[in-house]
């Protein structure tokens, strides 16, 4: 009986899977230039650099579309290398340590947006290693949401962390919705 449960658990996920990955439009895209912000007499002055030129990075928003329609503003307001766990119980590993990155995400469609933001996130290293979200609690503030629906025009903030080798750099982040499987993914680089 036990087998046949847990057989049918798995013949569900796979065919969730499935369907998630067939709503998308099949065509890839990273999105990695910052939504542009207006600019300013000082910024024209000063020469500063236009967002088309430039890559995203700590402080830049990038607009991302879900599978069913979904519309996130996406800002990547902090970004820690070494993240502190909130107290003694919440440490990494040994060979191992925290790494966080503090999301912003605006809800700019029209429909509600209801994910595990963490399930989306990615940080990859200089060797090309890439590392999923991690549940641990920091010491710069509260962690993001795992179970968030966001009705359209609200935001939510919060930190998602990722566990990585002691000595890995990490260069860039990435961000999907619905869970990861949508077609338009987001990236920051942190170097």
């Amino acid at each position: 009986m036990r087998t046949r449960i847990h057989t049918t658990v798995v013949g569900l996920t796979a065919a969730g899977l499935l369907a998630l990955t067939a709503c998308g439009t099949g065509e890839d895209t990273v999105t990695t230039q910052p939504k542009a912000a207006p600019r300013t007499a000082a910024d024209e002055k000063a020469g500063a650099t236009r967002t088309a030129d430039r890559t995203a990075g700590v402080g830049d928003t990038l607009a991302l579309k879900g599978t069913g329609g979904e519309q996130l503003d996406v800002t990547l307001k902090k970004w820690l290398p070494t993240a502190k766990g909130a107290d003694e119980i919440n440490v990494p590993p040994d060979g191992k340590r925290w790494a966080a990155a503090q999301f912003e995400l605006v809800n700019t469609g029209s429909k509600v947006y209801a994910d595990s933001p963490g399930n989306g996130a990615k940080a990859a290293d200089s060797d090309g290693q890439r590392f999923d979200a991690w549940f641990g609690e920091i010491a710069a503030g509260p962690a993001m949401a795992s179970d968030l629906s966001l009705p359209k025009g609200e935001k939510a903030l919060g930190w998602i962390v990722f566990q990585v080798p002691k000595g890995s750099k990490i260069v860039s982040l990435q961000f999907a919705m619905n869970s990861g499987f949508s077609d338009h993914t987001g990236q920051w680089s942190v170097t």
